[in-house]
């Protein structure tokens, strides 16, 4: 009553045994491309912790960087400024990260924040009161006063381009493990279980219980189990190629760590051009919002700083050089493996499922 192992000769197996051969055969093909998807997967995964790591200590400099702005230049502003500084590099953490926040919406979330603020404690400091309808009046004429020049806009452009192959490759790598995570799933058919009992454990019901598979007739039976998977080469190819476009574009024109420095500057830049235009804007707000009530004389001359540009210490540089390191390792193992799923069947049967170094070999049929 045997359905694979059919031979003329007699046979110790059982319908049963063929059964018990099937579901052995679908245990070990799973646990075999595991463990070829092992270390892929494990460069992946440990790359995207490295980038998130490099990501998220850039981050925390230039956050620190952008806050001691406001301490050092801006003193009146510097404890309300905190939240929205906070707020704006957290938008910046989860853009990257893939979110559905834009990075026009968070730079412009933190100009209107800032605006009241700067308004109310460095172009007008004699205002004694700010009530939440004046301040929430200057939250939205911000866009359409444009205190801040074109700082605000230039600031969102940097940032966009820089940003943007940051986001791209942190999805990239999520999608690469999700691509290898599906492919140690994939379904095996009828005919490849039974090929694949006919191939490994057929031989045994002959008491040939060392004998192992010719190679060609391996690679036969494994290219077509995996013609599936094999599929996937070209969209594989092209996948590395993108990631190899985002690393250069990432080190390239569209420098992460450059925008990131650069944010300090802009918004110092910005600040600069409200306060040397602030009688022009007051005046506007005045017409639009109102006038809110003045402590006598005009203190806002007192509060233009002249801002000295911070001394780039260690911890950029290292992070700088690490994010660096990362792109340049990652990118060189990935190109590495240009070819993994077109080399599936190879790799199956180049390890101790064959015979090598031997004269004799199971065909399907028989030792030959």
């Amino acid at each position: 009553d045997l359905q694979i192992c059919q031979h003329r000769a007699p046979t110790c197996c059982t319908k049963k045994m063929e059964e018990s051969y099937q579901a052995a055969v679908r245990r070990e093909r799973t646990q075999s491309i595991q463990a070829l998807n092992f270390e892929l997967k494990y460069m992946i995964v440990g790359h995207i912790t490295a980038f998130q790591e490099a990501f998220e200590s850039l981050l925390r400099f230039a956050e620190n960087r952008t806050s001691s702005l406001f301490e050092t230049a801006y003193r009146p502003v510097a404890k309300e400024a905190a939240e929205p500084v906070k707020e704006l590099f957290t938008d910046i953490s989860l853009y990257i990260l893939g979110s559905a926040t834009t990075v026009e919406s968070a730079v412009f979330r933190f100009f209107d924040s800032l605006f009241p603020l700067v308004y109310s404690r460095l172009i007008n400091p004699g205002i004694t009161e700010l009530s939440e309808d004046y301040t929430e009046c200057l939250r939205l004429t911000r866009q359409d006063i444009n205190p801040f020049g074109h700082y605000s806009k230039n600031m969102v452009t940097e940032l966009s381009k820089a940003l943007w192959a940051s986001r791209m490759l942190s999805q990239a790598l999520s999608l690469g493990i999700e691509v290898i995570n599906t492919t140690e799933h994939a379904a095996l058919t009828k005919e490849c279980s039974r090929a694949l009992v006919k191939m490994q454990y057929c031989p045994h019901c002959q008491g040939l219980t060392l004998i192992r598979p010719c190679v060609g007739y391996c690679l036969n039976v494994m290219r077509g189990c995996l013609a599936s998977v094999s599929e996937l080469d070209a969209q594989w190819r092209e996948y590395i190629s993108t990631l190899e476009y985002l690393t250069n574009e990432m080190a390239a024109s569209h420098d992460l760590e450059v925008a990131l420095m650069a944010i300090r500057n802009s918004i110092n830049e910005a600040i600069l051009h409200a306060q040397l235009n602030g009688p022009q804007l007051s005046a506007t707000v005045d017409k639009v919002c109102g006038q809110p009530k003045h402590r006598e004389g005009n203190l806002s001359s007192d509060y233009i700083v002249p801002v000295k540009e911070a001394a780039e210490p260690q911890t950029f540089i290292m992070a700088h050089t690490s994010l660096t390191k990362k792109r340049r390792e990652f990118i060189t193992y990935m190109k590495r493996s240009r070819t993994f799923y077109a080399s599936v069947a190879e790799r199956l049967c180049d390890g101790d499922l064959v015979m090598r170094d031997s004269s004799t070999c199971w065909n399907g049929e028989d030792v030959v």
